[in-house]
C-alpha cells in the first residue's frame, strides 16, 4: 500500500529584523486581545451562574424541606413500608424510597500522626503503603551510569531546544 502523503503549505518566513519585531508585536495584541476575550466570557459566564442560581435557590430550598417531610415519615413508618425489613426498596406511585447501608470506609484525622504510629507498631506496619518510584533526580546526578543504554527503558534526554516568543508587556 502506497503512503499517504500530506501537504503542508509552505510557510512564508519573515524577511529580516524589522518585520520579526513587527510579528512579534502582533503576536503580543492577538495575545492580550484573546486574553481580554477569555475575561470577558469568564465574567458573562459568572453573572448567568449567578442569576441561575439566584432563580433555582427557592426550588432548592423547597426540595430540601420535602426531602426532610418524606424522610420523617418513611422513618416513622418504616416497619409498615418496608413489611419488617424484608424489603429495602418502596415502589411509590411517583418514585423509589430506598434505604441503603455504605460500605465500610476508614475516615483518618492527623495523618502525619497515624502514619507513624503505624511504623513505629511493627504489628501495624502492614497497614502503611509504600510507593516505589523512579528516582529521576538521582538519575540525572550520575546520568553516565545510564547514559550507555544498559538500563532498558531509561534515556538520557539532553540538549533539547524550545523557541519561545515572548511579546513584551504594554501598558494601555
Amino acid at each position: 500500500m502506497a503512503k499517504t502523503r500530506i501537504k503542508q503549505p509552505a510557510i512564508e518566513a519573515a524577511q529580516d529584523k524589522t518585520e520579526v519585531t513587527a510579528f512579534i508585536r502582533q503576536i503580543g495584541d492577538l495575545q492580550r486581545e484573546v486574553k481580554r476575550l477569555e475575561t470577558e466570557a469568564g465574567d458573562k459566564k459568572a453573572a448567568i451562574e449567578e442569576e441561575y442560581a439566584a432563580q433555582a435557590a427557592p426550588m432548592c430550598a423547597e426540595i430540601m424541606s420535602l426531602t426532610e417531610r418524606v424522610a420523617a415519615y418513611c422513618e416513622a413508618h418504616k416497619d409498615e413500608l418496608t413489611e419488617n425489613g424484608k424489603t429495602k426498596t418502596v415502589d411509590f406511585t411517583t418514585g423509589l424510597i430506598k434505604w441503603r447501608i455504605r460500605p465500610p470506609s476508614v475516615k483518618v484525622t492527623g495523618v502525619a500522626a497515624v502514619l507513624a504510629w503505624l511504623s513505629e507498631k511493627s504489628a501495624f506496619a502492614e497497614f502503611v503503603r509504600t510507593k516505589k518510584e523512579i528516582d529521576k533526580d538521582a538519575i540525572l546526578n550520575q546520568k553516565e551510569r545510564f547514559s550507555d543504554g544498559h538500563v532498558p527503558g531509561i534515556k538520557i534526554v539532553s540538549g533539547v531546544e524550545d523557541f519561545v516568543i515572548e511579546p513584551s508587556e504594554q501598558i494601555l
